[in-house]
């Protein structure tokens, strides 16, 4: 089954916008590394922080958001049918107002009106076209997100009673995840930043403007996470010749990402003083439940790839791993990722914990970390896909020698990484802050400890550039320069001796009460206070 070739258009638009984003997103990574050495100045008057900025909302917020699109517009149109012509409208109006918005916000940052980091903190004032294009990009994303769950609703009306195709199923989880999400980033943006920045207030509540900001960025995460988790669910399964371990398993991991991923900001806000404790103590427990999502996928993935591997002449405990395809990118590269997502993981339990926060909140280790999720985890998984999906979607084949290169490239990702991640984490135990360019710190002896750590980061992200260039080579390849010809976009199968996947799972009335009492729980009481005990506001500041 292929995609049909006008939705196949609309997924390549949004992929080709986040490939300019990772090619623009990664020089600026490589340029902030080098800074970091201390061995490196920028030239033509580039300041360290608009670099910085460039790189988080780049990578962070566009590139993500338009491969996921891209990949979510294909899976819906793989597995619940082409789009309608309304259908297929709402996407290509959600990513012409993405592109705009994109486009104002670059153009802005580039100018270096916007130099605010890729959390956008107040009282840093960026220009009001930068917040504008940012709100365009969110507006673009409900948008094109409708379209693609109107395809999943049309297909339920077309076969009642029958449980909807599992990725479809994903895609509308993600999507209304990402929909609630970003609810609170948009009226950060729309009732506090925008009119502050045209001045038409004086002052802003940062407080307030913080907590909105958080209520969206930790869910973003998962946004960013879950398709790989598509990926590793029902795609993965395919290329090494297995069955879907239970089809009902994971639709309950997907549901309960959506429950327990927006009430959870707080934890990136441990250390503010204007939030009461018992509200950060409830949103840790909440956070410490997406724990278990988690395990469930690494307990179906691996029985997965175990069942197969024996079923192929593994014998003893680990024999099975033998069996695995690992001359195959589309396999390998994935699943290096789920290996890198175990630290990364792990990490991220020391970053949400409300006594081990106090150590690392403010270091490089929270960088470090991210970069093992997001930039490794989930951009592998990216890559990975890219080696089926794009030949998929231009009508192309992925030769033997794009293989043997995209499995390079991932190994060349991965010690990139793992040197300049592990560096990060290091030095953050050290004490070296984020959020800032190399500096002495006026001699401070503490300071000196940090550099070869630094230096030790410049060598991996230069490593990682020269994987962002390998992975280019290789899509421009498979865009336009490798064999015509059909390739496959792999769904797996369940397992036949399944259980069958329960009709309440697939109830988003319930799920979405049930998300709504969640975010009212964990948020409305937090920002009654902030509110109720709001001081005058700041004026916005320009220090670049």
């Amino acid at each position: 089954m292929q995609v049909d070739r006008k939705d196949s258009k609309i997924a390549m638009a949004h992929i080709y916008v986040a490939m300019i984003a990772l090619l623009l997103g990664g020089t600026a990574g490589l340029l902030q590394v080098l800074v970091r050495s201390g061995e490196f100045k920028l030239p033509w008057g580039i300041g360290y922080y608009q670099v910085l900025t460039v790189h988080g909302v780049l990578l962070g917020l566009i590139l993500t958001t338009f491969f996921i699109y891209g990949f979510q517009i294909a899976a819906v149109s793989r597995t619940s049918g082409a789009l309608s012509a309304k259908q297929r409208l709402l996407c290509w109006i959600g990513f012409w107002t993405m592109t705009t918005g994109t486009a104002m916000a670059s153009a802005m940052v580039l100018l270096n009106e916007a130099s605010v980091l890729y959390t956008f903190y107040a009282p840093l004032q960026a220009h009001w076209i930068f917040y504008l294009g940012l709100t365009l990009v969110v507006v673009g994303s409900w948008v094109g997100g409708l379209g693609q769950a109107l395809r999943w609703m049309q297909w339920r009306k077309e076969n009642k009673g029958q449980t909807s195709p599992l990725l479809s199923f994903m895609v509308v989880c993600n999507n209304l995840m990402w929909f609630v999400a970003t609810i609170g980033v948009a009226s950060e943006v729309l009732f506090q930043l925008l009119p502050w920045s045209l001045g038409l207030v004086e002052r802003v509540d940062i407080l307030l403007s913080r907590t909105l900001f958080w209520s969206f960025g930790h869910a973003l995460v998962y946004f960013w996470l879950l398709p790989a988790y598509m990926i590793w669910y029902v795609v993965v399964p395919k290329v090494i010749g297995g069955k879907i371990f239970s089809d009902a398993l994971s639709r309950l991991s997907f549901i309960m990402f959506v429950l327990f991923s927006v009430p959870v900001g707080l934890h990136h806000q441990l250390t503010e003083p204007g939030v009461d404790g018992s509200w950060k103590f409830l949103q840790v427990i909440l956070t410490m439940m997406v724990v278990i999502p988690s395990l469930l996928t690494a307990f179906s993935l691996f029985a997965t790839f175990e069942i197969r591997g024996r079923a192929l002449g593994g014998k003893g405990v680990f024999g099975w791993l033998k069996q695995l395809p690992w001359g195959d990118a589309r396999f390998f590269v994935p699943f290096l990722g789920m290996l890198v997502f175990i630290p990364g993981g792990a990490g991220g339990i020391v970053n949400a914990s409300y006594q081990m926060n106090q150590l690392i909140h403010n270091t490089i280790w929270v960088t470090g970390h991210f970069h093992l999720t997001v930039a490794t985890a989930v951009v592998l998984t990216f890559f990975g896909a890219c080696y089926w999906l794009v030949p998929h979607l231009t009508g192309r084949t992925l030769t033997k020698e794009m293989n043997r290169l995209g499995i390079i490239q991932a190994i060349v990702w991965v010690v990139g990484m793992g040197i300049m991640s592990s560096a990060m984490h290091v030095a953050g135990l050290l004490g070296a802050p984020r959020r800032s360019a190399f500096s002495d710190y006026g001699g401070a002896d503490i300071a000196s400890t940090w550099i070869s750590y630094q230096i030790a980061q410049a060598v991996g992200g230069t490593l990682l550039f020269i994987g962002i260039l390998l992975f280019l080579y290789i899509f421009v390849k498979l865009c336009w320069f490798a064999p015509k010809g059909q390739e496959e976009f792999p769904i797996a199968e369940v397992a036949p001796n399944a259980e069958k996947t329960p009709a309440i799972l697939e109830n988003f009335k319930l799920w979405i009460v049930i998300l709504v009492a969640l975010v009212l729980i964990a948020y409305s009481f937090p920002i009654f206070d902030i509110i109720s005990n709001a001081p005058l506001g700041s004026k916005g500041y320009k220090l670049w």
